[in-house]
């Protein structure tokens, strides 16, 4: 089926919230994507920090037919081996304390906000400017950016955004806040760290007010930054946190991940989801934490993010270099970041993602190396000159 009948379908029968690139992706492999015609593309954005491990990788692909051949859905009113599994894997690596499985990062964050009012009824959930968890209705709410949040007015009440800085959020939270749900690294608005002396700040001030402190780490987590989980180079531990993207290896899964003290909060009844934790999914899981979690992997993420960032400062027109690991962000002295990236995929074939007028976001695969980095260069120094 050709392009433009695939755009008349899209036109006809797809309600149109998406603007999508005027391509057909038809194979993956590795940090390589194929379209229809058999042009091959280097892809530097992994269905946005999902398919972390590369396209189909073998382990995760394996992990997937073996468990669909024998069991793919028998909903959460049974015990399934990969589901239990998957949860221990996730506490033990993280917080220590119990894990509530979905499929989405947005579902992820609705259950961390379910948590935080169940242990504090009432309670104000707090959030930072600029920052992004989802487009459910109280994600949506914690999503304090203007243009998303407007349409959907009146939202759920109880939520307000403060400054990610130290001072905003020492003033913020109070005895009536229930929760701080912030990101590490906001990726949505261009790959913009927080502070580390917020972060310290905001476990204070948690303590202080018997406040739920929630990372988002939807897309920082999975070895995105170098570690596995982002939280842990920080020196600040949460209450509790949520992941998805790349924790299924591609298909969708999300976790809300508790500590101990919140690990009893929600009770029977106070949450659930028809297909979440499935086995298929769970044992997708399992295979890519296999993979991520290995010390050699998550050193190398961090090499060649200093090597990637280092090149693109060396770039004419490209400034204010930033990120951690293979979490890049740059912005463009001159021109359109949307142009560029339609000029990368037709001229270049490389798939960039605009989060800005002026802001280019970088997501490549984990497992790539020092050549691939490179050619990531040439090509987008070739589209600069």
């Amino acid at each position: 089926m050709s392009l433009s009948e695939l755009q008349r379908l899209e036109a006809a029968h797809v309600i149109g919230t998406y603007a999508r690139l005027p391509v057909e992706i038809v194979r993956g492999e590795g940090p390589w994507v194929w379209d229809d015609g058999g042009t091959r593309y280097l892809d530097l954005l992994c269905g946005i920090s999902v398919t972390n491990l590369g396209h189909c990788h073998p382990a995760v692909v394996e992990a997937i037919r073996d468990q669909a051949g024998r069991l793919m859905h028998v909903s959460n009113l049974f015990y399934t081996e990969p589901a239990m599994r998957l949860a221990e894997r996730l506490s033990t690596s993280s917080l220590g304390g119990k894990v509530f499985f979905c499929n989405s990062g947005a579902e992820a964050n609705e259950a961390a906000i379910k948590l935080a009012r169940r242990a504090k009824a009432g309670g104000d959930v707090i959030s930072a400017t600029g920052g992004f968890h989802g487009r459910t209705l109280g994600a949506l709410s914690a999503t304090a950016q203007e243009s998303k949040q407007a349409p959907f007015a009146p939202l759920v009440p109880g939520f307000r955004a403060v400054a990610p800085t130290a001072d905003a959020i020492t003033a913020a939270v109070g005895a009536n806040t229930a929760a701080l749900l912030v990101e590490l690294i906001q990726g949505e608005s261009g790959v913009h760290e927080t502070p580390p002396d917020a972060l310290a700040a905001a476990r204070e001030a948690c303590d202080r007010h018997g406040a739920a402190l929630i990372f988002d780490e939807v897309q920082t987590g999975m070895g995105r930054t170098g570690a596995l989980w982002a939280y842990t180079e920080t020196g600040v531990v949460p209450d509790a946190m949520t992941v998805a993207k790349a924790l299924g290896g591609g298909l969708p899964i999300g976790a809300l991940i508790t500590g101990e003290r919140f690990e009893d909060v929600l009770q029977p009844g106070d949450h659930g989801s028809t297909f979440a934790g499935g086995p298929v999914v769970a044992a997708a899981a399992l295979a890519a934490l296999e993979i991520t979690d290995d010390p050699e992997l998550l050193a190398r993420v961090r090499d060649l993010g200093e090597r990637l960032r280092a090149g693109l400062e060396e770039l004419p027109g490209v400034v204010n270099v930033r990120g951690r690991g293979l979490m890049v962000g740059f912005d463009l002295e001159h021109g359109s970041a949307s142009a560029l990236v339609l000029r990368a995929l037709a001229e270049q074939h490389l798939v960039m993602n605009a989060t800005g007028p002026a802001t280019i976001r970088l997501l490549p695969a984990l497992t790539i190396d020092e050549t691939i980095v490179d050619d990531a260069l040439a090509r987008i120094g070739r589209l600069l000159h």
